[in-house]
């Protein structure tokens, strides 16, 4: 592997013994906090009322609380899965949609949508959110390819500042069209507008998912440079093309559904990684729960905390990913050479 990359050799002892005890119990509080996030919000709903038949109280239930979840839980897996593929293919751990640049196209995608496509269907904006996210994310690799110095610090730089390029772009054109208001809401990514009839597009996000799970030893062998992953066989123009493209759609349906969502593929592989080693494949069941698990925690503060109003789900994720950030970059077992 190139002396570049952060991570570890693939198939590599587990760092920490606590993820046989963390893991599992993370997988066990993932269910609880589903239940949970099916039962809150404004419009009372109990178990009791549940069990009784209460006619309102189901319609209720299968038109905002069910969708919510499911959203939740697509745009965990969708987010999770592409910043592993990302930091396969970039051979960095600091890489993910979001640090990237990536999310970034996608919203201009959205912008333009709403300007010269405003009556489009969720599939249309959706093709042309993730046709942004697909170009933005190659130029972001041909960028960083040309880039002797790719030490750890200095991917992530290359792309948030291709990202932030990006931003002020988009905030500029949504200025002079006078649509900052849409672009504002795609920034300020949550699940409150989140009914039945709107969030069906994030069902593509299991073909991503699965494919990932299927995929993930080529991205392995990706990961250790074109040259080794050439000479043991592997079409790497081809491997690249097809995670470059997973990772568009996981992003593109992403933003157009419930908008930015920051830090989730960066935080959830590293601290799965921490816990269980470096083998892909057997990491990613576990990467979707614990990533379902912490948006899910995040929504859920941003429900109750200021109730009845709510705080948009990408403020918290901000926040606490930004934090799980500092404190790996920080630790002396994901130590980075400046």
């Amino acid at each position: 592997m190139s002396s570049t990359t952060t991570s570890a050799q693939p198939g590599s002892a587990p760092a920490s013994g606590l993820g046989r005890y963390v893991l599992p119990a993370t997988a066990a509080a993932c269910v609880v906090l589903v239940v949970i996030s099916m039962m809150t919000g404004e419009y009372h709903i109990t178990a009791a009322g549940l069990l009784s038949g209460d006619t309102e109280m189901w319609r209720m239930f299968f038109i905002s609380r069910v969708p919510r979840t499911l959203a939740l839980i697509f745009a965990g897996v969708a987010m999770s899965f592409a910043g592993v593929i990302m930091q396969r293919l970039t051979q960095n751990r600091f890489v993910e949609p979001t640090t990237a640049g990536t999310a970034e196209w996608a919203g201009l995608g959205v912008l333009l949508c709403f300007m010269y496509f405003p009556d489009a269907s969720p599939l249309i904006r959706m093709a042309i959110s993730t046709a942004m996210a697909f170009l933005g994310t190659v130029v972001f690799l041909a960028i960083i390819n040309r880039i002797r110095a790719r030490k750890s610090a200095i991917v992530p730089l290359v792309g948030l500042m291709l990202g932030a390029v990006v931003g002020a772009a988009t905030t500029y054109v949504a200025i002079e069209s006078n649509m900052l208001q849409a672009v504002v809401s795609w920034r300020s990514g949550g699940f409150a507008h989140i009914v039945r009839g709107f969030y069906e597009p994030l069902w593509a996000v299991l073909f991503v998912a699965v494919a990932c799970y299927l995929m993930a030893n080529y991205f392995t062998i990706a990961g250790l440079g074109r040259d080794v992953a050439t000479s043991l066989g592997l079409n790497y123009g081809r491997t690249v093309a097809i995670g470059v493209t997973m990772v568009a759609l996981a992003s593109g349906v992403t933003s157009v559904v419930v908008g930015f969502i920051p830090f989730l593929g960066l935080v959830v592989p590293n601290l799965v990684s921490a816990l269980r080693g470096d083998d892909v494949r057997k990491n990613l069941p576990w990467i979707g729960v614990v990533a379902v698990a912490l948006i899910i925690s995040c929504d859920l503060i941003g429900r109750v905390v200021v109730r009845p109003m709510e705080i948009p789900t990408s403020v918290v994720m901000g926040v606490v990913g930004a934090t799980v950030f500092l404190a790996i970059i920080l630790s002396r077992r994901f130590s980075v050479n400046l």
